[in-house]
Formats: C-alpha cells, structure tokens, sequence
C-alpha cells in the first residue's frame, strides 16, 4: 500500500512540477499578459479592476512564480505533493489497521475466527470513519456510514474474488 501511494503522490508532484515550469516559461515570455491574467483571477474574487491590477503587481514584483502557483494554479507549500511522506504514513496506517485482526489469530478460536475479524473490523471502520468526520468538522453519522458502507463492500467483493478463484478457506 505505501508503494502504491508513493506512485501515486509522486504522480501528483509530476503535474505539480509540469505545471510551474509551465508557469514559469509563461513569465519569462508574457509577463503583461500573466499580471492580466492574475488580475482577472482578482476580479472573479470580487477586487475592482483598478485594485486587482495592483495587487497583481505587487503580488508578481515580490514573487511571481509564487502568486500564479497559489492564485492561479492552487498550489501552495503547505499542500505540495509529498510521496515520501505519504508512503510512510500509509504504511503506518495500514500496521495500526493490521494489528486488531492480528491479534484476534492469536486470541480468538478458530473456528470463531472469520465472524470475530469480520465483526471488529467493521466496527472500527465506523468508529474510525466517525473519527475522521470529527476531526475534519463533518457530521460524524455521514462519515462512520460511509467508511463501514466501503469497508463492507470491500470485504464482500473480495470474499467473492475468492470464492470465484477457490481460494477463500
């Protein structure tokens, strides 16, 4: 899962760099037209055309790159792609996720096994889904039954791949 998520972010940061050297060729041939354009962006924001102008100038005398990457773009610092970061933060998730069903081999008859996973599973998506809309400031009801809704079918679909290639014990 943390590979996955290295290639993906990575991807992300791909465009990211694609679209600033894009950007910054722009600069280097039309500066007039890049202040325009930024001031355009002002004017759809709600400045008067006199007062996007301005801040379009001061904005690209300080730093141009910076003001087409956030105003025009929407890229800023703090939500750069970071594939290493991500990776490492999947993998951690995915040891935290793995460590209940885990731990319930070790502790739980076998027999009583596949129901016991499934049940605690499903029961710390919902929590963890709730978690997550707590923290983001959404309604936790919405985000528990999505996560346990996913987390449902996930499991579902992949006990019938399973099933279809005989390998589900």
């Amino acid at each position: 899962m943390a590979a996955g998520e290295y290639v993906s972010v990575s991807s992300q940061a791909d465009t990211e760099r694609a679209a600033l050297a894009r950007e910054r060729r722009e600069l280097a041939s039309s500066p007039e037209l890049e202040r325009a354009e930024l001031a355009d962006i002002y004017v759809k924001r709600g400045l008067t055309p006199e007062l996007a102008v301005q801040v379009a100038g001061q904005l690209m005398s300080k730093d141009a790159l910076a003001a087409h990457a956030r105003d025009e773009i929407g890229l800023s610092e703090i939500m750069r792609a970071r594939p290493l970061q991500a990776a490492l933060a999947s993998a951690a998730a995915f040891a935290v996720g793995a460590a209940t069903p885990l731990l319930l081999v070790v502790l739980v008859p076998l027999d009583r096994l596949p129901p016991m996973v499934i049940g605690v599973s499903l029961v710390l998506l919902v929590l963890l889904g709730a978690l997550a809309a707590r923290l983001g400031g959404a309604s936790m009801v919405r985000g528990a039954a999505r996560v346990g809704f996913w987390g449902a079918t996930a499991m579902v679909v992949t006990s019938l791949v399973g099933r279809l290639f005989g390998t589900v014990a």
